[in-house]
């Protein structure tokens, strides 16, 4: 039974695979297919949603799921893949030791539960994987961590070196300190930054549906299941409806998940939508299996600094740029120069994230600023060698040079 929420219905197009449209590209498994590549060695991010972790109404952990799930993650740690795991239901297994029936609507609240939830839930895993003779170790996140470059970087090695150690890190957001404006707001989002940031081969969303589908197949028995996303920006286009809540436990549905391949697509990390019961499943996609909906990946940030700058950071405003600079910077490599900038959206200072976009407003890429937003409105439009008479002070040449800028259609 697909839980509610968790469907989404989308017309047919080029950019998603029908079993039909499949069948009629006997090229189509190769592009989405790891079977050229089975002995390779993955990083892999899994991220289990609460609803695939509990199985009652009061929260209870599906301790068989769970069990699965460890045996599985242990079976490709054996065969030489490195394994994040982002785990949900630190709030639900709260709840449940506290007898509490709905989930907690306040921020303290929520913080204190998750602090019970969350040692149940590590005591839980522990248990597990000692058993397999596999270490595990507990990192828990903050947007925070990943805004700040220092944070980053400190965050990056520790992931290197516990992947380095043969331990599975298990990851959640500190529910117990964040706040609303350093929130990732769920744990899609949060696994899908945790692959950017370590560079990730593979991103599994494990969740209460086997994958896509065309529509609600509880109401549509014809509903057909999507294989494979390839463009995920023609989803918009197409009037997706999707829902916005998973489990009643949960905080997403598969909007976010959808968001979450987004980011991990951008990323260079090919992202799967599978089945959480079945986490077996994970190594037989590894293999080649036609299992789940694959979000094909697009070439990511080069190096972990852009990746820092695309993902990890937060953009303080918005600059809309002419056809000539998004030409220059899309085309040529080019930086951003104030001449062919047409509008400044937001407020922000200098070394701040700002997200670029075209006149129409289409998201081409993403930079850290010379300049605050009250600067840029005195010298947007014009030539770099007018800045200092325009400003009473001589300025950088650039208002975002190409070292700090991430060009979403071309890295």
């Amino acid at each position: 039974m697909m839980a509610s929420g968790l469907w989404w219905a989308i017309a047919r197009c080029d950019c998603l695979s029908s079993p039909q449209e499949k069948a009629s590209d006997p090229n189509r498994g190769q592009r989405y297919s790891s079977k050229t590549s089975v002995a390779k060695s993955f990083t892999v991010v899994v991220k289990i949603g609460t609803s695939s972790l509990t199985k009652s109404a009061m929260g209870q952990l599906a301790l068989s799921t769970i069990a699965s799930l460890a045996e599985t993650l242990c079976a490709l740690r054996r065969a030489g893949h490195r394994v994040i795991l982002v785990s949900s239901g630190a709030v639900g297994v709260g709840c449940a030791r506290l007898g509490l029936r709905d989930r907690p609507r306040t921020i303290s609240m929520k913080q204190a539960v998750a602090a019970v939830g969350q040692g149940r839930l590590m005591r839980v895993y522990d248990d597990l994987f000692t058993t397999l003779d596999q270490p595990i170790a507990q990192v828990l996140l903050t947007r925070t961590d990943l805004v700040q470059r220092s944070r980053y970087v400190n965050s990056y090695r520790t992931f290197r070196q516990l992947l380095q150690l043969g331990v599975i890190p298990i990851v959640n957001e500190n529910d117990t300190v964040a706040i609303d404006e350093l929130r990732f707001g769920d744990n899609d989002a949060l696994s899908a930054q945790v692959a950017s940031l370590v560079g990730a081969d593979w991103l599994f969303l494990l969740t209460d549906v086997d994958r896509l589908y065309s529509a609600d197949p509880r109401y549509h028995p014809d509903a057909q299941p999507i294989y494979v996303v390839e463009q995920i920006d023609q989803l918009e286009a197409l009037q997706v409806q999707v829902g916005d809540r998973g489990s009643p436990w949960g905080t997403g549905g598969m909007i976010t998940k959808i968001e979450a391949a987004r980011i991990a697509a951008t990323a260079g990390v090919r992202t799967v939508i599978t089945d959480g019961q079945n986490p077996e499943n994970i190594p037989k996609i590894l293999a080649g299996e036609t299992l789940g909906t694959h979000f094909v990946p697009r070439p990511g940030p080069s190096t972990a600094r852009k990746r820092w700058i695309a993902h990890g950071l937060i953009a303080a405003g918005k600059l809309y740029l002419d056809g000539g600079a998004v030409n220059a910077i899309c085309q040529a490599g080019r930086s951003l120069l104030a001449a062919g900038i047409t509008e400044v959206e937001g407020e922000f200072e200098r070394d701040d994230a700002v997200e670029l976009l075209t006149k129409q407003g289409t998201a081409i890429g993403r930079g850290i600023v010379n300049y605050s937003h009250t600067e840029l409105r005195k010298i947007q439009g014009h030539h770099s060698d007018e800045i200092p008479t325009l400003l009473g002070y001589d300025g950088a040449e650039t208002v975002i040079h190409r070292d700090n800028l991430v060009v979403y259609t071309a890295e």
